[in-house]
């Protein structure tokens, strides 16, 4: 006895399934191989960081907040929140109410990807070397990354 040659919906689902779970780990690989990169640098120029991890407790319960930036960094004196994406990774909109909340407060709220990562480094050398000027332009550049898609969160509000 053959198989139909009508794929039978259930597995093509399944299909889909393992395909979407496959696709989403590699990303995942990718970002948290990004992370690391973000935390070597971070480490090797001396600034403090701690890598905020959301989850729930053993009785189901949430411990720490959704949408707060994945490092959390102190660089030459500035508060830092740093959102990882790879590539391909998109933002919550509560990761970008958060990161606009910490530009209100006076730090800088950033949402990296690998091709920015060079900029990010600029950040970080011009903020240790207190040139304030450079430190904005470079902010504002990356800045760019999450504004657009504040004002369209915000409006949704």
């Amino acid at each position: 006895m053959g198989y139909p040659k009508q794929k039978h919906p259930y597995i093509m689902q399944m299909v889909y399934t393992i395909k979407y779970w496959m696709n989403w780990k590699d990303e995942r690989m990718k970002e948290k191989d990004f992370e690391n990169k973000v935390k070597d640098f971070l480490k090797q120029e001396g600034c403090w960081y701690v890598k905020y991890w959301s989850g729930q407790s053993l009785n189901g319960k949430k411990f720490t907040k959704d949408g707060i930036p994945d490092i959390l960094a102190c660089v030459g004196g500035w508060f830092v929140g740093i959102e990882l994406k790879a590539e391909k990774g998109r933002p919550s909109d509560l990761q970008i109410v958060n990161l606009k909340k910490i530009h209100d407060a006076d730090g800088f709220g950033i949402l990296l990807y690998p091709e920015d990562f060079d900029t990010f480094k600029e950040l970080v050398e011009a903020v240790k070397g207190n040139h304030i000027e450079r430190t904005l332009d470079i902010y504002e550049e990356l800045k760019e990354r999450w504004w657009k898609k504040w004002e369209q969160v915000h409006k949704s509000l």
